[in-house]
This record gives C-alpha cells, sequence and structure tokens, in this order.
C-alpha cells in the first residue's frame, strides 16, 4: 500500500547549515523594540484575512543557497503568495520568492547599516520596497524614508507635503506618528488602529450599546408606570 509524503512547509525544518539564530546580542532600545511591534502587529491585522501574506520580524532571511553568510535579519518582513505558517527563517529558494517589502528601524546601534549597505544590498536582491524609521528622531532626516529597487538600483521615494510615503506594494501609506509609524489604507483613507486602540474601540462600544440597553429598560418602565397609573381603557 502507497503512502502519500507531505513535504515540509518552507522554512519550517530545521537545516544545520542555515541556523534560525546568528548567536548575535540583539538588545535594543524600547523605541527601537515598541516601533517594530507596533509596525508588525499592524501589518499583520490589516493583511488579516489574505491568507498568501506572511509578515515576520527578526527573522533570518537567507538569499542565497549553499552559502550560510548571505543572510539579513531584518525588523520586518512582508512576503507575498506564500503561507502563514510559522518559520524557523525564510529561505528564499525554499519559499520560491523574495519578500515584498523590508522594514528597518533605526537606532543609534543600525542606522549607518540600514541607510547604506542593507540599502544598497537589499536594492541588489530587487525587493521592491526598502522603508526605514528612526523613531526617536535622532539619526535621521527625515525620520522615514522610503526606497525603490529599479534594474538593482535603490531609488528614494518622493515624500507627499506631509512627508508621508506611499507603498504600492502594500497598498498602504505610512506617515509618523511621534515613536510610531502609522499605516493608512489606500482604498477607504482609514489608519490601521493599533491592537490597544482596538481593545479601547471594543471596549467603548460595549459601553454605548450597554448604555443603551439601560436606556430601553428605562423607557420601558416608564411606559409600564404610566400604563399602571392611566388603567385599562374601558
Amino acid at each position: 500500500m502507497s503512502s502519500i509524503v507531505t513535504p515540509p512547509l518552507p522554512g519550517t525544518t530545521i537545516d544545520p547549515r542555515y541556523p534560525d539564530s546568528d548567536g548575535r546580542f540583539m538588545g535594543e532600545t524600547d523605541f527601537h523594540n515598541v516601533a517594530m511591534v507596533w509596525l508588525k502587529e499592524a501589518l499583520q491585522d490589516f493583511f488579516a484575512n489574505r491568507d498568501d501574506v506572511y509578515v515576520a520580524s527578526n527573522l533570518i532571511m537567507y538569499f542565497q543557497e549553499g552559502d550560510a553568510k548571505k543572510r539579513r535579519d531584518p525588523d520586518v518582513l512582508v512576503a507575498t503568495g506564500v503561507g502563514k505558517h510559522m518559520r524557523r527563517a525564510f529561505r528564499v529558494w525554499e519559499e520560491k520568492t523574495l519578500p515584498r517589502v523590508l522594514f528597518e528601524i533605526a537606532s543609534r546601534r543600525t542606522w549607518r547599516k540600514d541607510i547604506g549597505e542593507k540599502r544598497e544590498l537589499y536594492a541588489q536582491l530587487r525587493i521592491p520596497e526598502y522603508f526605514i524609521f528612526d523613531p526617536e528622531g535622532c539619526y535621521l532626516h527625515p525620520v522615514v524614508q522610503g526606497f525603490r529597487s529599479e534594474d538593482g538600483q535603490s531609488v528614494p521615494m518622493e515624500a507627499d507635503a506631509d512627508g508621508g510615503l506611499i507603498s504600492a506594494e502594500l497598498g498602504l501609506r505610512l506617515v509618523t506618528e511621534g515613536t510610531m509609524l502609522r499605516l493608512i489604507d489606500l482604498r477607504t483613507g482609514r489608519p490601521v488602529p493599533t491592537r490597544s486602540e482596538q481593545a479601547e474601540q471594543s471596549r467603548t462600544q460595549a459601553e454605548l450599546a450597554q448604555e443603551r440597553v439601560h436606556k430601553l429598560q428605562a423607557e420601558v418602565e416608564r411606559l409600564r408606570a404610566q400604563l399602571g397609573r392611566n388603567g385599562p381603557r374601558p
């Protein structure tokens, strides 16, 4: 009796040639960590109904089979045409695609590489879009910058009057809001809420619904009392 062997999902197998950790110290500031988490969560929520869009943070991306040194670990990675399953690493030859968009959150330790060698490498790899955000406002001017890969060359995006940038790949407008990179849905013009904002919206809606219930109950009681006073009609 023959059996069908299902191949492992891309990025899930342990391959000692391509470690899922590079052993480096990954400590960063609260500015960096919070900005990265907000961005990752907002992207995950925006694409929650798209089964072919994968969002990850601090995941090692191997971009050349056979050479484990050819890797980077972008702060946020967005790939399309792939599954949402959890991965140990993103190995482009297994995924059969490159990420569509990469983000780096600039810090004192990383900003020079973010704007320099990483920008050049991502363009050479022909990753369509690359964004850098400086949540502290200390290292980059302007604090959010975007680049497109055109024939392997990094071409700066032109910001709009408010300093916002358009990601054609994601269908989003990116604007700074304090230490957060806010995402705006291009179709609706509405901001993508953070998860804390979603929770607050849910609480507000629940409170309003409860208030309406109380008002209806009060109105029912008032009508019953009025009916009792007037008595039934003969």
